[in-house]
């Protein structure tokens, strides 16, 4: 008789990185400037490939995208994937990920990590971490930073009052949810006009309450000009 144990889940990473990153003003897409001799994705996506939990990282691409296999050379092998399918937003890349892992033999409970290509800093042992805490957890989690600023809020460059900060966290990511239940929540989102800034949200509007997993500041998103001086930096320290 056959043996009809189903097999555990497994865990895979998904890297947005359709966008053209206007913030940036670097001229190109942010994730193909080079910070120390390598391009913002190729640093992301090697910190994946040192993860030996993921069983693959897919890297999901704008459908006209040429550039990405010169700009990450080292990204090859049996875990290495690239999609061309990415969406006009993030959620839309996601989502269009999601399917392509599906393809790949992804089943709904097994866990995506959901990870900004432009988090260039990211060490595997914080991936390794976010897997350990959410493993077993009935929702999936992220990794965040409490907030120590002082929190404004205000039109334009007025403050209008201080936001407290108590229980206030900045989201980062990888962000880890089961594939069943992300796709669902992103496809719920979009139907009732949810704004996704991350797929945390998309999930929040479910009624869930993803696990906060600290993590450090040093796992920045460079979005604005200053903020690649400031990564370049940082990878120069390590090195």
């Amino acid at each position: 008789m056959p043996n009809s144990t189903p097999s555990p889940p497994r865990c895979f990473a998904l890297v947005p990185a359709a966008g053209v990153g206007e913030r940036a003003a670097q001229g190109r897409p942010k994730q193909y400037v080079e910070l120390v001799g390598r391009t913002v994705v190729a640093h992301s996506a090697d910190a994946l490939m040192q993860v030996p939990a993921l069983a693959a990282v897919l890297v999901v691409l704008a459908p006209q995208d040429g550039a990405f296999e010169a700009a990450a050379p080292m990204f090859v092998g049996p875990r290495a994937w690239v999609a061309r399918c990415g969406g006009a937003t993030r959620a839309d890349t996601v989502a269009a990920g999601l399917q392509a892992l599906r393809e790949r033999g992804a089943r709904d409970e097994d866990w995506v990590l959901v990870h900004d290509a432009a988090r260039c800093l990211l060490r595997p042992e914080w991936v390794q971490n976010l897997i350990e805490a959410c493993v077993d957890d009935a929702v999936g989690g992220l990794l965040a930073m409490p907030v120590a600023d002082t929190l404004k809020h205000g039109p334009g460059q007025r403050a209008q009052r201080t936001v407290d900060r108590r229980d206030a966290w900045a989201a980062q990511t990888p962000q880890m949810f089961r594939l069943g239940l992300l796709e669902r929540a992103l496809r719920e989102a979009k139907t009732q006009g949810v704004v996704v800034t991350d797929e945390a949200s998309a999930i929040e509007a479910l009624g869930l309450r993803p696990l906060l997993v600290p993590c450090s500041m040093e796992n920045l998103k460079v979005t604005l000009p200053q903020d690649f001086a400031l990564a370049e930096r940082l990878l120069r320290s390590r090195a």
